[in-house]
């Protein structure tokens, strides 16, 4: 018997919906290296109806129309699976939305940014949904695409760093007149608390603070500095009985590796939570009469997210690709994260972790550390403190923003050509060979320092 055909697969699974709702949206795509651009467009599609249902399309399919992915099928699911705005993702859909497809799994409306996407033969991709009168706009999110990322991989640029993202955010820094630094703060801000918006993206979510340190940290150093926190977005709060919960890292080029090891950090409190009873009926039935008839997790997660200057100073050469307002994004619309603190420091030390606005962690957990080339363990107070979980190798340790970027630039020429017929300019030889370079000088310091193992 033979192998089914990409086509085979993109054949709807399941027993068809028995009607089409209004209120179930779908939205399709390659999903590739998922990033807040993407999550913007699904949280406004969210909000134009009551369920989000997201089409992800195979890798055969993409590279028939546009080429060849940088993530896989598995890795593109486990990002969409994981955005807090998601209501179910679907495998293997078509390249071109079909009427019948959609129909399946009960969604009238399709819902796209308000750029064209055509098929190999330079068709619309949304033509038939169009025809039908089943189609909706949202606007794509500025500054930002893959298209953009791939360019700062390829040309190793650094001008995306953000020095203060709170005095970004206040309009004191930036580019541009005092007047257009204002207008991109307000714009920044005001997508800051969209996805910081609960599932419904209507409601607020996640919690949103700031920790500001006397001192710049210093990168090779096991003693943090003392700092305060600032509260900056107020969420849904920590609900009764919730077990707090630390991770923190850069997050940059969040991806399947971040989101694997936050699933496991909520399998280890599940597992905890169900041996203290938590899943019980009559705990169940008690929370969910507390809070409205919905029940809830054991575990309120806060992650703390690193400066641009303190990743870089550790990884050196372009790194972190996204900057702190980036990767905070990609951090808040993540459905297992239910704080976030900006700035968080490299190190988290007793006096960070008891100054945490909920109390004392009753958890700090880290996974394994490939990527970051650490010369010093700065888990030594949480490991103190009788707080510190391990949590082992898992499907994608090897995924980081490291890995992203090796597979981007094995495949140069054909992402320099991508680049060139999008309209951007490729200094090809010189760019390469600029970060070839760069890696070559932070692998000699790396050495110098005598990283430890991961």
């Amino acid at each position: 018997m033979s192998a089914p055909t990409f086509e085979d697969l993109e054949q709807p699974r399941g027993e068809p919906a028995p009607e089409l709702l209004d209120g179930r949206i779908w939205v399709d795509g390659c999903w590739d290296f998922f990033h807040h651009g993407h999550a913007g467009a699904m949280v406004q599609a969210r909000q134009l109806g009551d369920e989000l249902y997201v089409g992800v399309h195979s890798d055969e399919s993409i590279l028939a129309n546009k080429g060849p992915t940088v993530m896989d099928l598995d890795e593109r699911l486990a990002a969409t699976d994981a955005c807090r705005w998601v209501t179910k993702s679907v495998g293997h859909a078509p390249y071109v939305t079909q009427l019948p497809y959609i129909s399946h799994y009960g969604c009238r409306y399709v819902v796209h940014g308000d750029d064209i996407t055509s098929d190999s033969d330079g068709n619309d991709c949304y033509r038939f949904v169009k025809e039908a009168g089943r189609f909706k706009v949202v606007k794509r999110s500025p500054g930002i695409s893959t298209t953009d990322l791939v360019g700062r991989m390829l040309l190793c640029t650094r001008t995306h760093f953000i020095k203060s993202l709170k005095k970004v955010l206040a309009g004191e820094e930036g580019v541009g007149t005092a007047e257009e630094r204002k207008v991109q703060s307000e714009a920044m801000l005001d997508r800051i608390k969209l996805y910081a918006t609960d599932e419904t993206a209507k409601n607020p979510g996640v919690d949103v603070w700031f920790w500001h340190s006397a001192i710049p940290e210093k990168a090779g150093s096991s003693e943090g500095v003392r700092g305060s926190y600032e509260s900056f977005l107020e969420g849904a709060g920590k609900k009764p009985g919730q077990r707090v919960v630390y991770v923190d890292g850069g997050f940059d080029l969040f991806s399947s590796g971040h989101i694997a090891f936050l699933c496991k950090v909520l399998a280890e409190e599940d597992k905890l939570a169900r041996e203290a009873g938590w899943f019980s009926a009559e705990a169940t039935e008690k929370r969910k009469q507390a809070n409205g008839g919905k029940d809830y997790g054991p575990a309120y997660v806060v992650a703390g997210v690193h400066e641009d200057r303190v990743i870089n100073e550790w990884k050196g050469v372009n790194y972190p690709i996204m900057n702190i307002y980036e990767r905070g994004l990609c951090v808040l619309q993540c459905k297992y994260i239910d704080a976030t603190v900006f700035g968080a420091p490299f190190t988290p030390t007793e006096s960070y972790l008891s100054d945490l606005p909920w109390g004392i962690p009753h958890a700090v957990y880290h996974g394994p550390t490939a990527f970051m080339p650490l010369t010093y363990d700065p888990y030594t107070a949480p490991k103190a403190m009788g707080i510190y979980r391990q949590i082992g190798e898992h499907t994608f340790s090897h995924v980081n923003a490291g890995e992203i970027v090796q597979r981007i630039m094995k495949s140069r020429d054909m992402y320099e050509a991508r680049q060139r017929a999008k309209g951007v300019k490729a200094e090809v030889e010189a760019a390469a060979r600029a970060r070839e370079l760069l890696e070559e000088e932070q692998r000699k310091k790396e050495a110098e320092r005598g990283v430890l193992s991961g």
